[in-house]
């Protein structure tokens, strides 16, 4: 069965209602600890007087760095509602997110929605989460950066049964704390093609991942078992190219867009 991988988004969506933070609750009970050092340290930072700096973002984004001090007595909603952006408007959380409340199938398939996250590690589409700021790439001081912060602790915590597939849509960031069996993941990526010239395309590569991922938790069909199955889904809406894995690769699912 595929299990679908996701980045956050930068912005967030802060909820104005629901529960405060509980990290007890969190999937991946493992990571209960490491998380709260990074929280505790997030809000170190975030207090400084270079708050802003540290955490490598602009002025205008000051209220978010101020909302990092409380992240544990605001509000919090389900993961797939607190994160925004061209992937997730694309993939209809929102919808799919008040659907599963009556369709415990829906459900269960959100629960196995992997969204990596610089401040928990890692968390379900459904884990109960408030909107913060922070990305992969920055360092906490004491804990240093990030990324090689919750490399080795996602090394133990993330696995992928022998039978499952992973469709991976997460940025290099993200993709680098945890890049998973090069013979189970399959990348997805857009390339446009124009006068016979090829471009990457990351905008558009948010986009169609972000629907794809949609298509395939929405579809009354059983979600695909392996890449073979996977691609031949993307085909029902896509014209597509796929890349075999190699021992230091993993397969790659590229989304063609043609003038």
């Amino acid at each position: 069965m595929v299990k679908i991988l996701l980045p956050p988004s930068e912005g967030k969506t802060p909820s104005t209602t629901g529960p405060t933070l509980d990290l007890d609750s969190l999937s991946a009970p493992e990571l209960t600890t490491k998380r709260k050092r990074v929280l505790s340290a997030l809000k170190k930072v975030s207090k400084r007087r270079d708050a802003l700096e540290k955490l490598g973002v602009g002025a205008s984004l000051a209220a978010d760095v101020e909302r990092n001090t409380v992240l544990d007595e605001i509000p919090c909603a389900p993961a797939l509602l607190t994160y925004s952006g061209v992937l997730f408007e694309a993939m209809g959380a929102s919808e799919l997110v008040a659907q599963s409340e009556n369709d415990e199938r829906l459900r269960e398939r959100l629960q196995d929605v992997h969204i990596f996250s610089a401040l928990f590690g890692l968390v379900h589409g459904l884990d109960v989460i408030p909107a913060y700021r922070l990305a992969m790439k920055t360092d906490l001081g004491t804990i240093g950066k990030l990324t090689s912060y919750w490399k080795p602790i996602l090394a133990k915590s993330c696995s992928l049964d022998p039978a499952e597939v992973a469709l991976d849509c997460r940025s290099s960031d993200y993709r680098s704390v945890w890049p998973g069996p090069t013979d189970q993941v399959v990348t997805m990526g857009a390339v446009s093609v124009s006068g016979g010239k090829r471009r990457v395309v990351s905008h558009w590569a948010k986009f169609y991942r972000g629907e794809f991922a949609g298509r395939l938790l929405s579809d009354d069909r059983a979600l695909p078992e392996s890449a073979e199955e996977l691609v031949a889904r993307a085909e029902e809406f896509y014209e597509v190219e796929f890349e075999s894995p190699t021992k230091s690769k993993p397969a790659n699912l590229m989304i063609v867009l043609r003038d």
